[in-house]
């Protein structure tokens, strides 16, 4: 996250200086087609603007956070209702609003770009939970409690607010599928100094890890006698789940279970069906949708999970006839499936754990041996590997006969775990590196490809403002680098700290 301080000096709100004991913070949205930030500060830092003010704004186009009042100020937010003014116990920050929305009566507008209006709508969610979560923090506040993270519609109901119905309005009507209730959880899950709570968690897209061989092989193991024509199809999980960038091994875990390893014992499905995923059961007693080949039938469950998972358009025609059910990206991660675990409540499957069983049966598949036709044997030599997380092999540091040289090497190197052969982590160290808030005073701090002055410019500066560091290494040219959050996917953008104080 980046937080900028940007304080509104001449707005009257500021001047009138009156404090707050702060109790809980209220999230809205312009209420405007208005993505930037800017335009906003601009216009209210003057003493003729004395009707409003917020303690900060979050930019629709980059997803910057900019303070504009000391968070315990006073602020004039929310107006007041029958019992009272939300003003005085809640923190207020407003959500810019796309460019491409036009207001029509009351909260209803229409949408010329729908695309770029969920970008606009996903980035300033996800800057505003951890905006949240850090704010819980500094005030020690449970964002579950009854009252503490409530929207401006909230407010309205409870009587301390006046009658808006944003944020809820601007997500509702894009489909964006987020609610409050799954807003509080995320910035529950946000605190304790992870951007999002899901560092260890798996993304549906993404590369395959499991090879045709090893889930073959896993089939076979788990059903002795499974259909040739069921072996012959594995690799199309494969070829399809690479065509829409989608983890063609969690499609067919996901398969495994629903058929019960295609043994269709107890599925409402039928191997003739070519429907391997339950898709279309939506109650007890309904078939389920049909597909010609076995082909089609993995390319519609494939193209149902990248609807789950991405907001990227399909690359093939689509053929998933519940594609267009599916609220867009709600389940990044296979563990948000289940909607018991999402924190928007959508899923694909109301049962509980759903994306776990998946994991379970990905975690067997890994660790099958590929030419194998029953269970893979007992490793009598186990390599530990010591990374950041699994799915990172570029961020391994070694890999270990021995445990203990394996949790040596992961205290050594800060945010590292010891993994073993099947992904999981056998230990993380206590030490492991937690991300914290710098303050940057400079406009022109340069961020830098990697650790140190041996490594090329970004061509892009800092700017004076708060930044998030995920992780420190030593370089060329400082005491000590920080990797900035925004930069944490690539790993390719550095500050020097001694430009930097920490908050």
């Amino acid at each position: 996250m980046k937080l900028v301080e940007s304080i509104l000096t001449k707005n009257p709100c500021y001047t009138a200086g009156r404090k707050i004991t702060v109790k809980g913070l209220m999230l809205h949205s312009v209420g405007c087609p208005q993505p930037k930030a800017s335009v906003f500060i601009n216009s209210w830092n003057s003493p003729a603007h004395d009707t409003s003010c917020v303690h900060g704004f979050i930019d629709g186009n980059d997803g910057t956070a900019y303070q504009t009042l000391p968070w315990n100020h006073r602020g004039w937010h929310c107006g007041s209702g029958s019992k009272g003014s939300g003003n005085n116990t809640h923190i207020g920050v407003e959500m810019c609003e796309p460019a491409c929305i036009k207001y029509t009566s009351g909260s209803n507008f229409t949408c010329s770009d729908t695309a770029a209006a969920k970008a606009v709508a996903k980035r300033t969610y996800e800057t505003a939970v951890e905006l949240f979560a850090m704010l819980c923090e500094k005030y020690s506040l449970d964002p579950l409690a009854d009252g503490v993270i409530i929207s401006h519609k909230e407010g309205c109901a409870r009587g301390i607010a006046s009658n808006h119905g944003d944020p809820e309005h601007l997500w509702a009507q894009l489909g964006m599928g987020y609610t409050m209730d799954g807003f509080r959880k995320a910035v529950k899950a946000a605190m304790g100094g992870t951007a999002s709570g899901t560092d260890r968690y798996t993304k549906i897209m993404g590369n395959a890890t499991a090879t045709a061989e090893q889930m073959k092989a896993y089939l076979k193991a788990k059903n002795p006698s499974v259909a040739q024509s069921v072996l012959d199809m594995v690799p199309l999980y494969l070829s399809e789940g690479k065509a829409e960038g989608v983890r063609g091994d969690i499609a067919f875990a996901q398969s495994c279970l629903e058929t019960g390893n295609f043994t269709f014992s107890g599925s409402a499905v039928t191997l003739s069906q070519n429907n391997f995923c339950g898709m279309g059961v939506t109650s007890n007693g309904v078939k389920g949708n049909s597909f010609d080949t076995p082909q089609l039938g993995i390319r519609a469950q494939v193209q149902h999970l990248k609807a789950y998972a991405s907001t990227d358009a399909l690359k093939n025609t689509c053929i998933d006839p519940r594609f267009k059910y599916v609220t867009r990206g709600c389940a990044e991660y296979v563990e948000w499936l289940g909607q018991k675990e999402n924190p928007a409540g959508k899923g694909w499957a109301t049962g509980a754990g759903y994306g776990e069983k998946i994991l379970t049966i990905l975690k067997g598949i890994l660790g099958t041996e590929g030419e194998a036709s029953s269970p893979a044997p007992i490793e009598t030599e186990i390599w530990y590997r010591v990374r950041k997380t699994w799915a990172d092999a570029s961020s391994q540091k070694g890999a270990f006969k021995s445990l203990e040289n394996a949790k040596k090497c992961a205290d050594e190197n800060p945010g590292c775990s010891v993994f073993d052969e099947s992904g999981k982590a056998v230990y993380s160290s206590t030490a492991a590196f937690k991300p914290y808030l710098v303050q940057v005073s400079i406009p022109n701090l340069n961020i830098r490809k990697g650790p140190g002055t041996d490594h090329g410019k970004t061509g892009k500066y800092t700017g004076a403002g708060t930044f998030t560091i995920v992780e420190e290494a030593d370089g060329e040219g400082a005491s000590r680098w920080g990797l900035l959050k925004s930069y944490q996917e690539k790993r390719d953008g550095w500050i020097s700290l001694d430009y930097a104080k920490r908050v």
